[in-house]
């Protein structure tokens, strides 16, 4: 027996008064657990969102959700289909020269949303954070705690440079994705990054 059925055998639902696991006869608990969470985001936000919640939206136990993924910023990244996990993407691009940072910052974003499938997700979330406030809520709280915090933590810099920063990719992404401004929209990703990157490190560093 596999890892994960012995996880998600040992954590079923006996009856009444037993920890709640998976769902009887369920087919998809990992696709049940992301319901939920879409559901438990949407009302309660980023912030106030708990693992612990989300199971009990999804009638699991909270181990069984931690089964399948690492943290709550885990869950909202596939929740959401993101295209990565801000919490292995950063340390990554911190990881080299400081004054390179703003240049890999840029590829590393351009690149991860290279393909039309992978970025419409993120298009999605971004277009609706400009119109509905309960979006832009949950949008800005996970930004806080899941990207700036850590780039303020991990990078040494104040929380006004690292929103400085995000706002400037913002913008290029918004330019290149949704407004599809030419030549932005066409450009080569190295050929961006050394033209965005520069920016973007002044605003982080201020080099």
């Amino acid at each position: 027996m596999s890892t994960k059925a012995q996880a998600e055998g040992g954590q079923r639902r006996r009856g009444p008064g037993r920890r709640p696991g998976r769902r009887p006869g369920a087919a998809d608990t990992r696709g049940e657990i992301l319901a939920a969470a879409r559901k438990v985001f949407a009302a309660k936000g980023f912030d106030k969102a708990t693992v612990r919640g989300i199971a009990r939206e999804a009638g699991v136990d909270p181990a069984l959700v931690h089964h399948y993924f690492d943290s709550k910023e885990g869950v909202f990244v596939a929740a959401m289909q993101l295209p990565a996990d801000p919490g292995e993407v950063i340390p990554r691009i911190l990881d080299g020269p400081r004054e390179q940072t703003g240049f890999r910052l840029v590829r590393e974003l351009l690149t991860i949303t290279a393909s039309p499938q992978a970025r419409e997700p993120m298009m999605a979330l971004m277009r609706t954070a400009m119109t509905n406030e309960q979006a832009v809520g949950m949008v800005r709280e996970f930004l806080m705690q899941a990207i700036l915090g850590r780039v303020i933590t991990l990078a040494g810099v104040s929380p006004l440079r690292a929103e400085a920063a995000f706002a400037q990719l913002f913008g290029m992404m918004a330019m290149r994705y949704i407004v599809k401004l030419e030549p932005l929209a066409t450009v080569e990703i190295d050929e961006l990054a050394e033209v965005i990157g520069p920016a973007v490190q002044r605003y982080l560093f201020d080099d």
